[in-house]
């Protein structure tokens, strides 16, 4: 097995995700903006006794992306799975952002996942299949997060794009959308959400979903 990537591995939903596949004996490779933070995904994962690449890059910066990427492809090989979790999550109203802050909310929450897949999926596809999966939210736009309703929506949009273009190859792109915040004990449990990102990961072909939504259990 090649294993999977996390793009994002924060101590929420990043670091749930690589225990999940790890518990199934998938290598993983982590990275994240900070080395503190990649360090500290790493350490937990040290007794999971799969094979683990701890890798730094900004997820806006494109080159040093798929530098990063080409990395863990060195060592594990093409991946399985990619997992795209990194975000911009601030509160802001209509007209509150100039453009620029528009342009790096942007650039975080979408264009990060579009080019990790115009770098990995084509070798994906080649190889005969895979699983792109994205952190998806904001099932229903919110006008006090109005740049995290856009991105979330760009979400759905890249996931269909990139099914349009390397599903029939068998590149299998799907979101979780999270409707609330994550936090251990509540809801939105971050080792509840990475049951669909396994599962998803895990579909046969002729069920794949495009879109899980994880909602607060009533």
């Amino acid at each position: 097995m090649s294993g999977v990537v996390i793009i994002g591995v924060g101590p929420g939903v990043g670091q749930a995700v690589a225990r999940r596949f790890a518990a199934e004996g998938l290598p993983v490779a982590l990275l994240a903006r900070g080395a503190e933070t990649v360090r500290t995904a790493a350490e937990a994962l040290a007794s999971s006794g799969v094979p683990v690449a701890a890798l730094t890059a900004d997820a806006t910066d494109r080159t040093a992306l798929e530098a990063a990427l080409d990395k863990a492809v060195a060592e594990h090989g093409v991946p399985d799975a990619v997992v795209y979790n990194a975000a911009l999550i601030r509160p802001d109203a209509l007209g509150e952002l100039s453009v620029r802050d528009h342009m790096d909310a942007w650039a975080v929450n979408v264009v990060g996942a579009a080019n990790a897949a115009a770098h990995l999926a084509p070798a994906m596809a080649a190889r005969g299949g895979g699983t792109f999966l994205i952190t998806g939210g904001m099932p229903e736009p919110k006008p006090e997060y109005v740049s995290l309703s856009l991105g979330k929506a760009g979400v759905r949009t890249l996931v269909n794009l990139i099914d349009r273009q390397y599903g029939e190859a068998g590149v299998h792109a799907a979101s979780v959308t999270i409707d609330g915040p994550v936090a251990p004990g509540t809801d939105f449990d971050p080792d509840d959400i990475a049951e669909h990102y396994w599962r998803l990961h895990a579909q046969p072909r002729n069920a794949w979903q495009h879109e899980v939504l994880h909602s607060a259990r009533l």
